[in-house]
Formats: C-alpha cells, sequence, structure tokens
C-alpha cells in the first residue's frame, strides 16, 4: 500500500529495518549519541550553524512541536498576529486561546493566498502599547497544498521588529526556508513527513537567542528545559527510541540522497507527474502550481464522482489518496509525492485513475 496522503509516508526499507535494533535505555551513553546526531543533522539540512541554532528533540506529533514553539517563545505579555488561509492556520491560533495568550486572526478563505495588505494593516494599526511580538503562519498549508510565501510576509515582520513563528511541519527538508532573515524566531517540524521518518518524533529549530527569553506556560513542552537537557546530553521524560533510530537513519539516507535540493527535484518531477497525468483526464488543480508546494497538491473533483468512490477504488489498488478538509471534502482531494516512492508509481496510479468511471478523457 503506497502512501500519497500528507504523512505518514510510505517508508525505505532502510528506514523500516531500522526500527529493528536493539532495545536501548534512555539514560545510556548511546541513546545520547543517537539524540546527539539527530539534532546536528537536523540541523545541517539547512546548514545551520549550531551556536546560533538549536534542534530541540519532542516526542509527539507536529501538532506537538507547533504548540511547544508557540508556548515558549511568546512572552508574558507577548502579542501574537496568526495569519490563516487553512486548518492549520485555524489551528495555531486555536492554541493561543488555550494557553491565553493574546492574539489577533488575518482570517482568509481557504484557496487564497493571505492578504499581505490586510497583514501589514494589523501590523501597523495596533497601539503602542498593543503591538504585535510575533506573526504566526503555516508555511505549507496542507489544507489545499499552498505554499505560502514566507519571503514577503517576513519583509513586513522584519521592517517593523515583528518575529516569525513558522509551522514548517509539511515543509522542512524539502522546501526552501529563509533561516537567515533575522526575523525567524523558529520553525516546527516533525519526522514523518517530508524527511521520511515514521511518526512520533517533532522537533522545534530555534534561534539561541529567542530561547533565552522563553517562558515555561506548558510542563511536557517546556522547549526550554528539552533545550537545556539535550545540550547537556539529557532528557527529561522517555522518548521514543525506535522513532529516533528511524529518524537518524532516515536523515543518513536523506544527506547521501543528495540533501534538500535533491528532494525538492524528486517531489517536483513526481508532483509534475501527477498535474500533467490528471490534467489529460480533465482534472484540475485547485490553486495554481506556481503558489503550491512540491510535497502535496489539491485536485478539484470531477462531476459526478464521490471521493469516496475515488478513495476506494485507489486503495483497491494500492494507494491511500486524502480528503479535502472542511467545506473542501465534497470538492477536492489531495495527493502527495512524499515517502519512497518512484516515477513507475505515479504511472500506475495515473492508470489506475483514467479507468475509473467519471474520469474524462
Amino acid at each position: 500500500m503506497l502512501l500519497l496522503n500528507p504523512g505518514p509516508v510510505t517508508l525505505t526499507e532502510r528506514v523500516r529495518r531500522s526500527l529493528l535494533q536493539p532495545d536501548l535505555c534512555h539514560r545510556e551513553s548511546e541513546f545520547f549519541d543517537l539524540q546527539d546526531e539527530i539534532r546536528e543533522r537536523l540541523l545541517a539540512t539547512y546548514a545551520l550553524d549550531p551556536s546560533e541554532w538549536a534542534a530541540v528533540l519532542l516526542t509527539a506529533s507536529g501538532t506537538a512541536a507547533v504548540e511547544a514553539m508557540l508556548a515558549a517563545l511568546v512572552p508574558t505579555g507577548g502579542r501574537v498576529l496568526v495569519v490563516e488561509n487553512g486548518v492549520y492556520g485555524e489551528r495555531i491560533a486555536q492554541m493561543c486561546m488555550q494557553y491565553q495568550i493574546e492574539h489577533e486572526r488575518v482570517s482568509c478563505p481557504w484557496l487564497q493566498a493571505p492578504n499581505l495588505a490586510a497583514v501589514a494593516q494589523q501590523l501597523d494599526g495596533a497601539a503602542a502599547g498593543a503591538r504585535f511580538s510575533h506573526l504566526a503562519l503555516v508555511h505549507h498549508e496542507t489544507t489545499t497544498g499552498r505554499l505560502n510565501d514566507l519571503q514577503a510576509l517576513g519583509d513586513l515582520c522584519r521592517a517593523r521588529g515583528v518575529s516569525l513563528l513558522i509551522d514548517g511541519v509539511s515543509s522542512f527538508g524539502a522546501e526552501a526556508i529563509d533561516f537567515g532573515d533575522a526575523g525567524v524566531a523558529a520553525i516546527a517540524a516533525t519526522a514523518n513527513k517530508c524527511l521520511h521518518g515514521v511518526p512520533g518524533a517533532s522537533f522545534v529549530v530555534v534561534r539561541r537567542s529567542a530561547l533565552k527569553s522563553a517562558v515555561s506556560r506548558a510542563y511536557y513542552l517546556d522547549l526550554a528545559r528539552l533545550a537545556r537537557l539535550q545540550d547537556q546530553r539529557d532528557t527529561p521524560f522517555t522518548p521514543a527510541v525506535h522513532a529516533y533510530y528511524g529518524l537518524v537513519e532516515a536523515l543518513r539516507e536523506y544527506a547521501e540522497q543528495g540533501g534538500r535540493q535533491v528532494r525538492h527535484q524528486r517531489y517536483a518531477a513526481l508532483a509534475e507527474q501527477v498535474r500533467a497525468g490528471l490534467a489529460e483526464l480533465g482534472i484540475e488543480m485547485a490553486i495554481p502550481r506556481e503558489h503550491s508546494s512540491v510535497v502535496l497538491r489539491a485536485y478539484r473533483l470531477p462531476a459526478g464522482l464521490t471521493y469516496k468512490a475515488l478513495h476506494d477504488a485507489l486503495k483497491s489498488n494500492g494507494f491511500v489518496i486524502y480528503a479535502g478538509q472542511g467545506d473542501l471534502s465534497k470538492t477536492l482531494f489531495r495527493i502527495s509525492t512524499m515517502g519512497n516512492l518512484v516515477s513507475a508509481d505515479i504511472a500506475r496510479l495515473l492508470k489506475c485513475c483514467a479507468q475509473l468511471p467519471g474520469m474524462s478523457h
């Protein structure tokens, strides 16, 4: 069964075999060697200086990494502007609400890009005593496959002294991220998407200067404590050791295959193969490809074909696709090209699609 959903992904045999390594106590030096290597390799994916950046590991899903980032890096009295154009932007606002972090929202229709003029207006309209300390957004909003424009939003923030907190759960390791932007404070991500690890391990890549002023709103997700102890080759809780085995092996494989640029090129080729093949069947992308991620794209369901019928037919042929979310569940389906996939897999997928009733030619 090939997974074309937005994580977890189809694993390579190498990563799958790595899960069968010996049981390991998380208080032994061998575990801390493993933890250190993962942290080093995560920074290496974007050639980051470990004196300036820290990769902080969590045993949790990507959502928990986003939560840990928000809970720790928005100071007491801080204020967040949340940019929303999908489910995961809305989730950030819900986290702020849960932690009673003062925030405002710039909400856009899910099929549209963030309104930069509205963001600038919100940032500029704040009263002197209620200025925003941070802007939080999703880089790759997998609700629609849109890749939000980090550079444009970063420019707005940098000009106003506002720091960026980025949900990079579905982009880290494949899409370009400018860590040279001084406004970027942190990015949260996970093992089981573009890095091709297994679920259970996530992380926050955070500027060390931002960690110095971190607060402790959370207990288990206390980012500053996790960073401090991991720097000391320690851990406060029992990590998912075998998920760490999988992640380090996935990161080794990632580096050997050529790193981020090669992974981006691979995804782009597969995503374009999907797009072109579906276009021949009369199926359109939900948003233009120039605004889409190479990781996942959303397509419009053809008239007369329900998502359930499409899903079930493809699953019977060995493919798992993903529905649209919210109101889009009736009109869209999504296909990701992450994981251990090759061009022949996509060709077989397209052949299956072409044989389905309701697909036009």
